[in-house]
C-alpha cells in the first residue's frame, strides 16, 4: 500500500541519514507520526537550534559551540600529543576509551579521489600550521583501516616524518573470533604487518 505523499516525503527523507535503510525510515516515519504535533515541533526545534549553535572549532575543526571545543580548552589535556581524525565519530570512539588525555585535529573526511577529496578539501593545511608546536611530541594517525583511510595516513606520514616528529598509528588486526575467509583485505594485510613472534 502506497503510504501518502507528506509520509513519503519524510521517509525519503529519513532515508539520506547514514545507515538508514527504507524499512528503518518508514518505522521512524510512522512513530513520529504517532507523536503529538508538539512533540513534532519541538523535536524540529531541537534540531534547528542544535544546527545554528554548533559550529567548528577554530583550532581542531571538532564540533563546538563556541569559537573553541571543550578539548582544546582543557588545560589539563597533553599538548604535546595529537590525535588525526576524520571526523568528530572517532573523537567520541577515542574519548570513550578514556585512555587517550592529548588533543585531536580532524580533518573533515579521507582523501578520496574517486569522489573528488584531495588534500585541498581537507583540514591538513590547518594540520601542518599546528605541527609548528613546539610542544608537539607525537602524532597519532587515527584514521579508519579502509583503502581511503589507509591512503590519508600513507599521505600524511610522508609530510610528517622529514618534520622530525613521532608518527604513529593505531594498531590493527586480525579481532579476536575473526574467520580468515571473511576478514577485508585491508585488515589482513594489517595483521600481516603486524605479526609477533608467540615465544
Amino acid at each position: 500500500m502506497p503510504l501518502p505523499g507528506p509520509l513519503q516525503d519524510l521517509v525519503a527523507e529519513f532515508q539520506r541519514l547514514p545507515g538508514i535503510g527504507h524499512k528503518s525510515a518508514q518505522r521512524l516515519g510512522l512513530h513520529l507520526m504517532a507523536q503529538p504535533v508538539e512533540a513534532i515541533e519541538r523535536l524540529a526545534s531541537v534540531l534547528v537550534s542544535a544546527r545554528r549553535a554548533l559550529s567548528r572549532c577554530s583550532v581542531c575543526h571538532d564540533l563546538a559551540d563556541g569559537a573553541i571545543c571543550r578539548i582544546c580548552a582543557d588545560p589539563a589535556r597533553d599538548g604535546g600529543l595529537l590525535a588525526v581524525v576524520s571526523g568528530t565519530r572517532e573523537v567520541l570512539a577515542l574519548e570513550r576509551t578514556r585512555e587517550f588525555k592529548g588533543r585531536y585535529h580532524v580533518l573533515g573526511g579521507l582523501l578520496s579521489p574517486l569522489d573528488g577529496i584531495g588534500p585541498e578539501q581537507l583540514n591538513i593545511r590547518t594540520l601542518l600550521e599546528r605541527l609548528r608546536d613546539p610542544a608537539l611530541r607525537e602524532v597519532l594517525l587515527a584514521l579508519e583501516p579502509t583503502v581511503e583511510g589507509e591512503a590519508t595516513t600513507l599521505y600524511l606520514s610522508r609530510l610528517l616524518v622529514p618534520m622530525g616528529l613521532t608518527c604513529t598509528r593505531l594498531a590493527s588486526g586480525l579481532s579476536a573470533g575473526a574467520e580468515l575467509d571473511i576478514v577485508d583485505e585491508v585488515t589482513l594485510a594489517r595483521a600481516f604487518e603486524g605479526r609477533r613472534p608467540i615465544a
